[in-house]
């Protein structure tokens, strides 16, 4: 799910993929609010109060939102200059390279947590905007913009329109295709929003504070294996395939 681009994917792929990730945007989302009462999934709120400072001549007010979206869009460019730097290299995933930044930062952020008090707390999160920025970023261009996994906005507005368009078949015959979009904005929906109550039944219940995050990390790590396991063994059974027919040929050549 993590390789596949193109006309190679599938809404399997897309299915899988976005599951994951929308239920780790869940946890970091519900996570960050809960820390610091801010959002850290999207900045859509943040711009409106940095519009509402601005307004209220509260310009140095207003700069920690300003560096809140600045952090998201850095991460979005972040992922997608990793994946064009590294788009040529064969042997490398590129799309791993913005995963596991994802989880060395949420991984760091938990870690700092367990050390005292976080005197910073806007620069955590800016971090967090920042791993979401990397998330959003390479789920976008793995999925050829189908998938969008840190916030809901466009989700809704989307399936909103798939739903009505399936009352006239007469202008939209693809039944079929839309059908499978609406699941998998469902999909992405139930996942974010279950990875948000998963999330702060950790960070409240069970007292796991910001350590939450490090489940979100080691889901997305799991996740990488197990797709690159996948991948390897798919592989493997391939050229086993080609060793058998190539031996079955030359066993089945005529004597002259």
């Amino acid at each position: 799910m993590f390789r596949h681009q193109g006309t190679s994917r599938t809404i399997k792929h897309n299915l899988r993929i976005a599951t994951i990730l929308s239920f780790v945007a869940g946890i970091v989302n519900v996570s960050g609010f809960l820390a610091f009462g801010e959002l850290t999934t999207n900045v859509t709120g943040h711009f409106a109060l940095f519009i509402s400072d601005v307004a209220n001549f509260e310009f140095w007010k207003g700069t920690i939102y300003f560096l809140y979206f600045f952090s998201f869009l850095f991460g979005s460019f972040s992922s997608s200059f990793l994946i064009e730097k590294y788009r040529g290299n064969k042997r490398l995933n590129v799309f791993v390279l913005p995963t596991l930044l994802e989880c060395l930062i949420l991984i760091s952020i938990a870690l700092i947590s367990d050390t005292g008090a976080i005197k910073y707390s806007d620069l955590i999160v800016c971090a967090l905007l920042f791993a979401m920025g990397l998330q959003n970023s390479f789920v976008t261009k793995i999925s050829n913009a189908v998938v969008r996994t840190t916030h809901l906005t466009g989700l809704f507005t989307d399936l909103g329109i798939e739903l009505s368009q399936l009352l006239f078949p007469i202008y939209h015959p693809n039944r079929d295709t839309i059908k499978s979009t609406i699941k998998l904005r469902i999909f992405i929906i139930c996942f974010f929003f279950s990875g948000g109550l998963i999330g702060g039944f950790l960070y409240t219940r069970l007292n796991f504070k910001l350590n939450t995050l490090i489940v979100g990390a080691i889901i997305l790590l799991v996740s990488l294996f197990f797709d690159d396991f996948r991948y390897q063994l798919i592989k493997t059974k391939r050229k086993y395939k080609q060793k058998r027919k190539a031996v079955n040929k030359k066993s089945i050549r005529p004597v002259i």
